[in-house]
């Protein structure tokens, strides 16, 4: 197989390189790649600040995100617990795709554009059915910027209606600290997407002879949060309403997301896929660790709060007796901490 590349460079540091993927451009042999880049050439306009060398090129395809079959037609990849830094290049968060008779859906795309591309050849190496639809689980960005590769393809942008903007408030931040984390080359060609279309509560996703259903969370992990299930496996894709081993993160809402999580354990589903840790589990039963973490870090709190203490005192002894139970406890806790203490505060 054969895919289409183009060398894209930094417009500051020429020098810093990366071949990048142009989806849709895939052959059996070289010439029918390029036949189809004669046809209908990649328009490169959407790509600000990078600097194209040569024309695009038909190379062999290049290597897939690794994936497992979690459940028939149901593929999910397992990014690092870890933060992103140099070595990960960002590949800190799960997502996965689902194949029906007549299309794929995604759920999320990760930190990079080349996490992107990397899931896009996975997908390709299972199907050539059309990419119809990506489901963005939150606002987060180790979840949304690989995606712009299939927005290329033609795949639908599905997402929170408080999506756009959380993206349009975050993006420039976003970009910045994951350059900074990350190391330039990994971001070569990393943007948001273009266009999001707002998820309806209880929208389904029609694959062929496979449904996805589509749900929207009042504010929880964040204000932003969506699930997906494939009705035909029972396997939920809970983005970071569930994590395992990687700490739960809060942004969004202490007792809001304890709500969620009670009522998300009603959905009828089998296994689920959460955005870190895993890559899949039992379901209701993946989501104890979760919530008795929060409610630790609820009932620590209003302890905290009640004897008087300020924040600055609170906040290192808050749900201290999780520490041993988590990874990366002490690089998200204190910031949990800080984000129930306001919340609770001025209940």
């Amino acid at each position: 197989m054969f895919e289409a590349i183009i060398l894209a460079c930094l417009n500051q540091a020429e020098d810093v390189c990366r071949a990048q993927l142009l989806p849709g451009y895939e052959a059996e042999v070289s010439e029918d790649c390029q036949a189809r880049l004669q046809e209908a050439p990649p328009d490169l306009t959407r790509f600000d600040g990078l600097v194209f060398k040569g024309a695009p090129t038909c190379e062999p395809i290049g290597a897939p995100l690794s994936v497992e079959e979690v459940a028939p037609g149901v593929f999910v990849h397992l990014g690092a617990v870890a933060e992103p830094d140099t070595t990960n290049k960002g590949d800190v968060s799960n997502m996965g795709f689902v194949i029906g008779t007549s299309s794929v859906a995604v759920f999320d795309a990760g930190t990079t554009r080349w996490i992107g591309e990397g899931l896009w050849r996975a997908i390709r190496a299972e199907t050539d059915l059309p990419v119809t639809h990506v489901i963005l689980s939150h606002m987060h960005p180790d979840h949304i910027f690989g995606a712009g590769v299939f927005e290329e393809a033609g795949a639908r942008m599905l997402g929170h209606a408080h999506l756009p903007r959380a993206i349009s408030d975050r993006q420039i931040n976003y970009l910045e600290s994951l350059t900074r984390l990350t190391g330039a080359h990994s971001m070569i060609g990393t943007q948001a997407v273009t266009a999001l279309n707002p998820v309806t509560d209880g929208q389904i996703i029609d694959l062929g002879q496979r449904q996805i259903t589509l749900r929207v969370w009042p504010t929880s992990h964040t204000g932003t949060d969506i699930t997906a299930l494939d009705e035909e496996t029972g396997t939920l894709f809970a983005g970071d309403l569930v994590f395992d081993a990687h700490l739960p993160t809060l942004d969004g809402n202490l007792l809001g997301w304890q709500r969620v999580l009670t009522d998300l354990a009603d959905i009828p589903a089998e296994r689920v896929i959460p955005g870190h840790g895993g890559p899949v589990l039992p379901w209701p039963d993946a989501a104890a660790p979760v919530l008795r973490y929060l409610k630790v870090l609820e009932d620590d709190t209003r302890a905290a709060l009640d004897e008087g203490q300020r924040l600055s005192e609170a906040v290192p002894n808050i749900a201290s007796s999780e520490a041993d139970k988590w990874e990366l406890f002490d690089v998200h806790n204190p910031r949990n901490a800080t984000v129930a203490f306001t919340e609770l505060e001025w209940e």
